[in-house]
């Protein structure tokens, strides 16, 4: 009697401590940087504009975000693209679509870092972009004209919008971003990393994608989730003793649920 009644009671125990250990959800996916415009939850949203739409379906920005992150002379920061003459469209169209990522994106994650400025309180740092998407992003401005490599800081605000500060001289986007390299690492202070993993490759993130193939960001986020949990040595460390005290804690529960099934009453429960 006594020695079922033990053997009952720490079969429940590791039952327990199973259900105690379920995976719970990962901070690092599916998430919102805390930043200007961003929603506190990511979730739908049918309205949103254009280049912005491929977010629909879990965004972290707003319709309005979206509608406004088309516009030449935005609500969102007051950023002017048109501060050396008229950015070509082609050329724009890559900015909207930065800004789209950076807007609506549920999936930065494992790439959100603090930030020190007055607008927000985290910003993103080395996220690594596909290859295509900068090489087209460079082949598509390098005609247009810029006085700044970072475009996040040194502006002139006198007027309420960025103008280029004293002394810079306009000049074309293929001498101040040489390489496509330059332009996606440098432009907001090292957002990006430039990568040669290409679009499709689950290893790096796409600023242009088809909704209609799903959003393949997901993967690449989890992914990274992933590395940066399992490279951290307090990981490492704890991860063979944590499997050695699971086999040892399993090992009883095997041999002895037969005779839990046996002995629970019926309606003990599960995890509930």
């Amino acid at each position: 009697g006594l020695a079922v009644g033990m053997a009952v009671g720490q079969v429940l125990l590791v039952l327990l401590a199973a259900c105690a250990v379920m995976p719970v959800k990962d901070p690092l996916l599916n998430i919102c940087m805390d930043a200007k415009h961003h929603k506190t939850k990511p979730g739908p949203e049918d309205m949103l504009h254009d280049q912005c739409a491929p977010w629909k379906d879990n965004a972290c920005c707003t319709a309005n975000t979206s509608l406004e992150a088309h516009k030449d002379q935005s609500n969102l920061y007051n950023f002017n693209w048109n501060h050396c003459g008229l950015m070509p469209p082609k050329c724009k169209h890559h900015f909207i679509q930065d800004t789209c990522l950076y807007e609506c994106s549920p999936n930065l994650g494992p790439w959100i870092d603090q930030a020190d400025s007055s607008w927000r309180r985290e910003r993103i740092l080395h996220v690594p972009l596909c290859k295509e998407d900068c090489d087209e992003w460079w082949e598509d401005c390098k005609d247009y004209v810029t006085c700044k490599e970072n475009w996040h800081k040194g502006w002139n605000w006198a007027t309420g919008t960025n103008r280029c500060p004293w002394g810079s001289m306009c000049r074309p986007f293929s001498h101040v971003f040489p390489r496509p390299k330059d332009l996606c690492e440098k432009i907001w202070s090292n957002s990006y990393k430039y990568t040669t993993e290409h679009r499709g490759s689950g290893r790096c993130i796409q600023m242009w994608f088809d909704p209609a193939q799903g959003n393949p960001n997901v993967a690449v986020a989890k992914y990274y989730a992933w590395k940066k949990r399992s490279s951290s040595a307090q990981m490492e460390n704890a991860t063979p003793e944590t499997n050695k005290a699971v086999g040892v804690l399993l090992w009883p529960a095997l041999v002895l649920l037969p005779l839990a099934l046996v002995v629970v009453p019926e309606g003990a429960g599960g995890c509930g």
